[in-house]
């Protein structure tokens, strides 16, 4: 990574993330060639959230311990008592914190019951979508702003 202002290089660590999130920044004053190759462009996506999850896959895979991993005794135990263990290999155990995961699924459910219990069966699933730019809320915003300069 290259300080901007001295232009001298610094020992941080930049993720594969950060910079493509980089890379796709929308500027005013740079042409990204990236956003005018279209197919290409969205395939170069794909390839990029490709490589991120790699890397966040990669990260859990080698910090086991450092995730705390072993403390999952449960599953240990269910391996131990019905898996194989010979034909099971490396054990991997994805936090909930990795959005896809089963842990992760888990706990949306464990909050949709929580939902069900305390507010009873739902009668109606409504969705919305809303235009950020529209005035009502452009101009709650802008109130809200000039409010908390008064705090």
């Amino acid at each position: 990574m290259v300080n901007p202002t001295t232009g001298e290089e610094t020992n941080k660590k930049v993720s594969s993330m950060n910079f493509y999130a980089y890379r796709l920044m929308i500027r005013l004053d740079v042409d990204n060639h990236l956003l005018r190759y279209r197919r290409l462009f969205q395939q170069y996506c794909v390839d990029m959230y490709v490589e991120v999850e790699t890397e966040r896959l990669n990260f859990i895979r080698f910090n086991q311990s450092k995730l705390r991993s072993g403390e999952y005794i449960h599953m240990r135990d269910a391996i131990a008592t019905e898996g194989h263990a010979a034909s099971i290999g490396c054990l991997t155990i994805l936090p909930a914190t990795y959005v896809g995961s089963p842990r992760h699924m888990h706990e949306y459910a464990q909050d949709a019951m929580t939902y069900v219990r305390n507010y009873g069966r739902p009668d109606l699933f409504i969705t919305f979508t809303c235009n950020p730019k529209c005035p009502e809320i452009t101009s709650l915003h802008e109130y809200s702003s000039k409010r908390s300069q008064y705090l």
